[in-house]
C-alpha cells in the first residue's frame, strides 16, 4: 500500500514526538500553573508533538501538604482541568497533567489525560511515599482502596485507575501508561504490567525534591524501566516555584527509549522548560517481536494484564511534514563518542582474539595460515592472529602468512602487505599465483590463456580460487588453520567467492564484523599504537587505500573499485544494521539513511575519521544502493551465508550464521522489498 502521509514526516514512518515540560509553578494557584501549562502545551502543540506531560499535582503545585484539604484548592484545580480541556480542542498533543481528585470520600493524586477537547482519564497514584520527607498518606489515598472504575472530572464521566492503557485505535503503537512518582521506585512497578499489556510510551509525573546523587538515580530508575519493558520512559519532576520550606527542587525531566537516554531538561533552571524527542516506537515493536522472553514473563502474568482496561482514542497526525529530531548515527556500528567507541574496539579484538584462541586450544594446533592481501580485511585478522599468539604465549613466527600477487595487484598493496607481515614478526612468504592460474585458463580454454582481454567472474574467481587452495593445502604441510578474513558487509552483499575462495577457511574472525567497524578497528590500533610507531604507520597507510579485490587490471589506469559495483560500504552497513537488526521496511530504511547522510554537517563524527571522507548522499543515491542491496542480500547470496564456516559473533546488530542471527531460505525473491522501495521512496525530496 503506498503511502498517504508525506516521505518526510516522523508520523509515516513510525516515530512519535515527546514533550517534556516542566513549568515554573505557584504554591496553591492553579489558575497560575494553569496559564503557565497552556503555554508550554501550545509550544508542544507547535512543534507538532503527540504526547506531552507535566509534573505530578503540576495544576496546584506538588508542596501544598494539607491546603489540599481545602475545598477552595479543590475547586479551583477542578476549574482549571475544565479550562484546558477547553483549550486543548486547538492543540495536537494529548496532554497529561496532574492534580488532586476527590472521589468516593477520598482524596487522590491523579494524572489527568486530556486530548482533543475531553478527557481520556483519569489515573490515581498507587504507591505513596511515607517515609523520610514525605507525608502523602496524610493525604491522599492509594489506587488500591479505589472501588470506583470511573469518576466525575470536570463536569466529565471518565475511566478511573492504575489499570488503564490508553491507545490510539488508528495506531496501536501509541499505547500510553501513566504512573505517578513513587510508582517507578517499586519493586514491581504498575508500568511493567503495562508494558507486558502492550503500552509502548509510559509516563510519569513526578515532584520528586532534590538531594545530593538523587538525579543520578532517577537516569538509571528511567534507563533501566526502559530498557526491562522494552518501551519509552517520558519522565518529568517538579520544578521552580515550589515550596522550599524544608524541600529544594531541579525540574528534571527525562525521555529515555529502551535503555538510552534521548533528551533531558536543564536541572534547577529558574524558567519553564520543554524538551522533546522522537520516539521509535516501530524499532520497540521490532524489539519485542524478537525477544521472546519479554513475551514469555506477559504469559506468566496473563490474568493481572488481562484484568487491565484499555481506552481507545482516535489520534489526529499532526498534517505536512514533520522533519525528524533524532539523532540517527551514520555509523550504527561504529559509536561517534570517542570513549564509547574506544570501549567498543577493546571489546571487539577481545572477542575476535579470544575466539581463536579458544579454536586453536580445542584442536591443539599452534599455527595459523592467513592470505595477506594489504587490504583493510586481511589486515585485521592478521592483528587478531598475532594478538591471539600474544596471549597464548606462543611466538608470532607461528602466524604463517602468505602474500600472494596476481595480475591485477598493485604495488602498493603488494608493498604494504610485506612491510606489515615483517614488522609484526610473522613468518611472512609471497607466492606468486599468476602460474597457477595460467595453467587453469589453458585447462578451461578460457579465452585470456589465448591473449585475450577477458576479465570475467571466470578470470576472477580462478585467482580467489588459487590462493585459498593454497592456504588450505600450507595448513595441512604446516599443521595449521586457515584463518578467513571476510567480513560482514560482503558476506551481506554476496562479495565473496564461494567454496574455494575468500567465502571459507576453517575458522573465520571477521565474519561478523562490518567494514565501517574493520576500519574503525584499524584506525584505533594505530593510534593507540598497539603494535609500536612503525605497525602504526603502515595501518594508517593501508586504511587510506582505496577498497579493491584487485582481480582486474586498470583499464585506462582506473583500477577496480568494489564500491563502484556494490555501493558505499558505510550506506550498505546502514542498510544492512536496520533491515537484518529490525526488519524495517525499505522506505523506512532510506528515511532513516537520508536523515544520517543527507548533509554531512549535521550531527557528530567519529573524529577519527579524515574531513576528506565525512561524504553526504541525497536521496535518489540513497535509494539507488538500497535497491542493490535489497537484490543482492534478499535474492542472490544467501546460499554462501548458509554455508559459514565457524566465527565468533561480535555484536547485536548482527551474525549472518545459520547458527546465530540470521536464518534464510537460498531460493527467495525480493521482489516485495524492491516494489515497496520503488513504491514509497521518492527520487528526491
Amino acid at each position: 500500500m503506498t503511502r498517504l502521509q508525506p516521505f518526510n514526516s516522523i508520523y509515516t514512518h513510525g516515530f512519535l514526538r515527546v514533550a517534556t515540560c516542566v513549568p515554573v509553578v505557584e504554591v496553591a494557584s492553579p489558575a497560575r500553573n494553569l496559564e503557565e501549562t497552556r503555554k508550554l502545551a501550545g509550544d508542544a502543540s507547535s512543534r507538532d508533538a503527540a504526547l506531552a506531560i507535566f509534573p505530578e499535582l503540576g495544576l496546584t503545585a506538588y508542596a501544598n501538604d494539607d491546603l489540599f484539604f481545602q475545598d477552595a484548592l479543590l475547586a479551583a484545580a477542578q476549574e482549571a482541568i475544565a479550562e484546558l480541556v477547553r483549550a486543548s480542542r486547538e492543540l495536537k498533543p494529548v496532554l497529561v497533567v496532574g492534580a488532586p481528585i476527590e472521589a468516593e470520600a477520598k482524596l487522590f493524586n491523579c494524572a489527568i489525560l486530556i486530548y482533543r477537547g475531553r478527557i481520556l482519564g483519569a489515573v490515581p497514584k498507587t504507591y505513596l511515599p511515607n517515609y523520610r520527607e514525605f507525608y502523602e498518606k496524610r493525604q491522599f489515598t492509594s489506587s488500591s482502596k479505589a472501588s470506583i472504575p470511573a469518576i466525575r472530572v470536570a463536569g466529565e464521566e471518565v475511566p478511573f485507575g492504575s489499570d488503564l492503557v490508553f491507545f490510539a485505535e488508528n495506531w496501536p503503537d501509541f499505547a500510553m501508561h501513566v504512573e505517578i512518582c513513587e510508582d517507578l521506585w517499586t519493586p514491581l512497578p504498575p508500568s511493567s504490567y503495562a508494558a507486558l499489556a502492550g503500552a509502548f510510551v509510559l509516563v510519569n509525573l513526578s515532584a520528586s525534591n532534590i538531594t545530593i546523587g538523587k538525579a543520578e538515580y532517577r537516569r538509571m530508575l528511567c534507563a533501566s524501566q526502559s530498557a526491562k519493558c522494552v518501551a519509552a520512559y517520558a519522565y518529568t519532576a517538579a520544578g521552580f516555584g515550589e515550596s522550599t520550606t524544608d524541600l529544594a527542587w531541579d525540574g528534571q525531566g527525562l525521555i529515555y527509549e529502551n535503555g538510552e537516554r534521548l533528551a533531558e531538561t536543564e536541572r534547577f533552571a529558574n524558567r519553564s522548560q520543554l524538551v522533546i524527542a522522537d520516539v521509535d516506537l516501530e524499532r520497540l515493536r521490532q524489539d519485542r517481536v524478537r525477544m521472546t522472553s519479554f513475551n514469555d514473563c506477559a504469559a506468566l502474568h496473563r490474568e493481572r494484564i488481562a484484568a487491565m482496561r484499555r481506552i481507545p482514542f482516535q489520534f489526529e497526525v499532526p498534517p505536512g511534514e514533520v522533519p525528524l529530531e533524532r539523532r540517527i548515527y551514520r555509523f550504527p556500528y561504529v559509536p561517534a563518542d570517542k570513549v564509547s567507541r574506544d570501549e567498543r574496539c577493546r571489546e571487539v579484538y577481545d572477542i575476535q582474539v579470544h575466539g581463536l584462541m579458544k579454536r586453536l586450544h580445542a584442536t591443539g594446533l599452534k599455527s595459523a595460515v592467513i592470505g595477506v592481501s594489504g587490504g583493510l580485511d586481511s589486515t585485521q585478522a592478521l592483528i587478531v592472529a598475532a594478538k591471539a599468539m600474544d596471549r597464548l604465549a606462543l611466538p608470532r613466527a607461528n602466524v604463517l602468512a602468505y602474500t600472494m600477487p596476481g595480475f591485477a595487484t598493485s604495488g602498493a598493496t603488494r608493498e604494504n602487505a610485506l612491510q606489515l607481515m615483517r614488522a609484526l614478526h610473522v613468518t611472512s612468504e609471497e607466492i606468486d599465483i599468476r602460474p597457477a592460474c595460467r595453467q587453469m585458463f589453458a585447462d578451461l580454454g578460457h579465452p585470456f590463456a589465448r591473449g585475450e582481454a577477458c576479465y570475467d567472474v571466470t578470470f576472477e574467481n580462478v585467482q580467489a580460487g588459487a590462493r585459498t587452495s593454497f592456504l588450505f593445502r600450507a595448513a595441512n604441510l604446516h599443521g595449521a588453520m586457515v584463518i578467513g578474513t571476510s567480513d560482514l558487509s560482503e558476506l551481506a552483499l554476496g562479495y565473496t567467492t564461494y567454496g574455494v575462495g575468500d567465502h571459507m577457511a576453517h575458522y573465520h574472525v571477521n565474519a561478523s564484523v562490518p567494514k565501517t567497524l574493520i576500519q574503525y578497528l584499524i584506525r584505533w590500533a594505530a593510534k593507540t599504537d598497539h603494535f609500536g610507531p612503525e605497525v602504526s604507520q603502515l595501518l594508517e597507510a593501508i586504511v587510506a587505500t582505496q577498497i579493491s579485490p584487485e582481480l582486474v587490471p586498470p583499464r585506462g589506469g582506473a583500477g577496480q573499485l568494489a564500491e563502484e559495483e556494490i555501493g558505499p560500504y558505510e550506506l550498505q552497513d546502514f542498510n544492512l544494521y536496520y533491515l537484518s537488526r529490525f526488519g524495517f521496511l525499505p522506505s523506512r530504511v532510506a528515511y532513516l539513511a537520508y536523515n544520517a547522510w543527507s548533509d554531512r554537517n549535521r550531527g557528530d563524527w567519529p573524529d577519527l575519521l579524515p574531513a576528506e571522507k565525512r561524504h553526504q548522499y541525497d536521496l535518489a543515491t540513497i535509494r539507488k544502493w538500497l535497491a542493490v542491496f535489497l537484490r543482492r542480500f534478499f535474492a542472490t547470496s544467501q546460499f554462501k551465508r548458509s554455508a559459514l564456516p565457524n566465527a565468533p559473533k561480535v555484536g547485536s546488530g548482527g551474525s549472518l550464521s545459520p547458527r546465530g542471527d540470521w536464518r534464510a531460505p537460498s531460493d527467495a525473491k525480493a521482489d516485495v522489498w524492491l516494489e515497496e522501495l520503488k513504491r514509497n521512496v521518492p527520487e528526491a525530496i
